[in-house]
């Protein structure tokens, strides 16, 4: 009974964890912009290129979702979606150029809608109702420590790639856990 119990408490953690990372790259590009913009030597509207691409990706994954879910189950779904944010995430510390960033926020688009989707789905079957509003203030953690983890790299001045590395590394550190 207490394995059992121990059990439900770590995989309700995974989750939760989960969710947190989810929000932590969403509000990145918002503070990161304005020392991107000069290295890519494009205008401060060229955000909404970005912003679009990974809007757009999201809902198509989110879309897409239940039909993947069917095929390879939750867990490998959510796996590898958080994989997709990771190529995503160092993609965008790595690049040099603003097509090249464009694309890389493919990935970051693609992942995210199916992490919020298939998780969302999963609570919402296998859990009382308060653990989706829990779910949705474990995200709130991460939108807010995103900013503070990007304004620490600022601060301390060091580059915004650092932040975006920094953030793929927690990542990582989820896949790890989830794998």
């Amino acid at each position: 009974m207490e394995d059992c119990f121990l059990r439900k408490i770590t995989f309700i953690f995974i989750i939760y964890a989960t969710y947190i990372s989810l929000g932590l790259p969403d509000p990145l590009l918002g503070i990161a912009w304005p020392e991107m913009v000069g290295e890519f030597n494009v205008a401060h509207s060229a955000a909404g290129l970005i912003s679009m691409t990974i809007a757009i990706c999201t809902v198509i994954s989110s879309l897409s979702t239940m039909r993947i879910n069917k095929k390879f189950g939750t867990g490998k779904l959510v796996l590898g979606s958080v994989l997709l944010t990771v190529i995503g995430l160092i993609g965008f510390a790595f690049t040099q150029n603003f097509l090249l960033l464009i694309v890389c926020a493919l990935p970051l688009g693609f992942g995210a809608g199916a992490i919020d989707t298939s998780v969302n789905d999963y609570v919402a079957a296998n859990f009382k109702a308060h653990h989706m509003n829990w779910l949705h203030a474990f995200w709130g953690v991460g939108a807010t420590l995103g900013p503070v983890i990007m304004g620490v790299v600022l601060n301390n001045q060091f580059s915004w790639r650092n932040g975006y590395f920094i953030i793929g590394g927690i990542q990582i550190v989820l896949a790890i856990i989830l794998f």
